[in-house]
């Protein structure tokens, strides 16, 4: 049917329509307007509200007429939150003078509780994601005594083992023995590189050289070193500016831990030996002792009851719980594996502990999607509602930027960055985990290089396979622009260990090699080295707003100002020049060449990080 309402009718994006913009502490009273065309004939508007988490309740509020503005009819109506936080659904309905109706909406308000002060440490400068096993090491580690059946790689620039065993099984017992001292020998390269925060993949002993299966919490794996090792590595990455973040795996253990210990490794009885063991209750078994809920399926990772009293004041609620007991040591915060797992008042109490411990710590999330609408196990979940998580993991960021670099248009990655601006609590967008690439998503360089993942071709061919010269190339060139975003945007910018040296391979385990120390792309490392630079420099990258440029096409450019100068990036993916509109007179960051303002051509897939030049 034929009828008059256009895209100016309602834009939540627009303060006509909507303000104030985004998501909303509670208590805020939101003003709403719609503006149809005279030339509708509409003659009432009406708000229909419903809040999710309020049970259901639906609210139906007339609007008032206001007059008019130029052609358009103007009705306003007040949304007021109260105390209430969670989702509201709201939509219109419009009715004109012959009787017609017209539905606009629903659209998304986030509600969120505002009363709490979040540290914003963590969104301003660099996050480096260490897979500990492969980054460094400063020995060769007998593995002899240690949990898990190990054995170790001599050479480092072997091939992690891939093939399953006799059974049937990849196991993930070859190690090839990384370790906090080895970090602590490179410091210095982290601090050049402009690093801020160091992420550890799991740090606690553990079977499998992942260490997402946890053998203890309250033992360092004894291949890493032990916690008096841990403690120097946080008091000398303090002294050099940086903070450490740990993993934490709460939602599921090792079955060879000391909890389940399902093959008698550990001399205390675990749940596996015995019911009158203190964990058995941690678990839910079917059959006891060789049926019980396991991750996704994996027997290798039992999961854990988590309403379960004792398992939770473990691992917060006591006074030398888990959470507690590594801040103490000299963590500065948690990033929860699996975090829409985990039910909300797990989060919310591991949140309070954390902050108790140290009030500038911070709890960051892995969840895959928009984590403000994000519904697990038929739950909507209040990750970023305030007191739960601090910021999340943000792969629509990376989604988003992989699409556009890929082949996609930038007005795509605008809009689906817009959508997560829009949703999320101010708090989680500067507080977002941006990356390109982690432990669980093959090498970005790879994906750029051959613009596939390998899954068509068996697992023998992704471990040989190597990129072509001209692969290479392309994806180093299309991976510099990606970094260019990536540091320019609001949330921490994160970098998967390696990729700054162009280590390259498909998915698990072959994006887990160690990382190449002496055989660098120094063409790469350069630019990161650059690019962290100016993050750690530039106010405006660290704390000042985003405001979107040129967004047509190839061709992607976005100011951030606000915090001392302005910077402008702009990124055109393309294979022909595109004209980029430089506002002031300016000089290019990562090359130092200086530009007029006006309209400039940046040449085919090529970046500038522009900053005002000094006369």
């Amino acid at each position: 049917m034929f009828h008059l309402l256009d895209a100016q009718t309602f834009d939540s994006r627009d303060v006509r329509c909507k303000q104030p913009y985004g998501a909303v502490p509670a208590g805020t009273r939101v003003n709403l307007a719609l503006r149809p065309l005279r030339t509708g004939g509409f003659s009432e508007g009406l708000l229909i509200a419903y809040f999710e988490s309020r049970n259901e309740e639906r609210l139906e509020v007339p609007m008032e007429w206001k007059g008019m503005d130029g052609d358009r009819d103007v009705f306003q109506v007040v949304l007021d939150t109260g105390d209430y936080v969670g989702l509201v659904w709201y939509s219109f309905r419009l009715m004109g003078l012959d009787g017609r109706q017209e539905e606009l909406g629903p659209y998304q308000l986030t509600v969120y509780d505002g009363a709490e002060r979040v540290p914003g440490w963590f969104g301003e400068g660099m996050t480096y994601q260490i897979f500990p096993d492969r980054f460094r090491r400063s020995r060769i580690p007998d593995p002899t005594g240690m949990v898990g059946g190990r054995t170790v790689h001599q050479d480092w620039e072997e091939m992690p083992e891939y093939r399953p065993d006799a059974k049937g099984e990849v196991r993930n017992r070859d190690f090839f023995g990384g370790d906090f001292r080895g970090v602590m020998e490179k410091l210095p390269y982290l601090q050049d590189l402009g690093v801020e925060t160091i992420y550890f993949c799991p740090v606690f002993e553990a079977p499998e050289n992942h260490r997402y299966g946890t053998g203890d919490y309250e033992k360092i794996d004894p291949m890493l070193g032990t916690e008096e090792d841990f403690r120097a590595l946080c008091a000398a990455a303090h002294r050099l500016g940086m903070k450490v973040m740990l993993d934490g795996v709460f939602n599921h253990q090792g079955f060879v831990s000391r909890y389940f210990n399902g093959d008698g490794f550990y001399p205390e009885p675990g749940a596996c030996q015995s019911q009158d063991s203190p964990y058995y209750k941690w678990y839910n078994f079917s059959h006891w002792p060789d049926k019980y809920d396991s991750w996704w399926g994996i027997y290798s990772l039992p999961a854990v009851n988590e309403s379960e009293p004792s398992y939770r004041d473990y691992i917060f609620g006591g006074e030398n719980s888990i959470v507690r007991r590594w801040l103490r040591a000299g963590a500065d915060a948690w990033r929860l594996d699996v975090a829409d797992e985990l039910p909300d008042d797990f989060v919310h109490g591991i949140h309070q502990a954390a902050r108790e411990t140290d009030p500038n710590a911070v709890v960051i999330g892995e969840v895959w999607e928009d984590g403000s609408t994000k519904i697990a196990y038929g739950v909507r979940r209040k990750h970023i509602l305030g007191g739960h998580c601090d910021g999340l993991m943000n792969y629509p960021f990376r989604n988003s930027l992989l699409g556009y670099l890929m082949g996609g248009k930038a007005e795509d990655f605008r809009a689906a960055m817009e959508t997560i601006r829009e949703n999320y609590p101010p708090f989680a967008w500067r507080t977002a985990m941006n990356f390109l690439g982690t432990h669980d998503t093959p090498r970005i360089l790879t994906l750029l290089g051959c613009g596939t993942d390998g899954q068509d071709h068996d697992k023998d061919w992704r471990a040989a396979y190597r990129m072509t010269e001209s692969q290479y190339l392309l994806g180093r060139t299309k991976l510099m622009l990606g970094a260019l975003v990536l540091f320019a945007f609001p949330g921490s910018p994160t970098v998967y260990y390696g990729d700054e040296a162009g280590m390259e391979g498909f998915e698990d385990p072959f994006n887990r090699r160690t990382y190449p120390w002496g055989s660098e792309d120094q063409t790469l490392l350069d630019w990161y080295t650059a690019l962290g630079k100016a993050r750690k420099e530039l106010p405006a990258l660290r704390r000042g707003d985003l405001f979107w440029g040129q967004t047509q096409g190839r061709l992607l450019t976005f100011l951030r100002q606000g915090e001392g100068e302005p910077v402008l990036a702009a990124v055109n993916a393309g294979l022909k020049s595109a004209a980029v509109e430089v506002p002031w007179p300016a000089r290019d960051w990562m090359t130092g060449k200086e530009l007029a303002p006006g309209r400039r051509l940046l040449p085919p897939l090529s970046g500038w990080l522009l900053v005002p030049r000094q006369s």
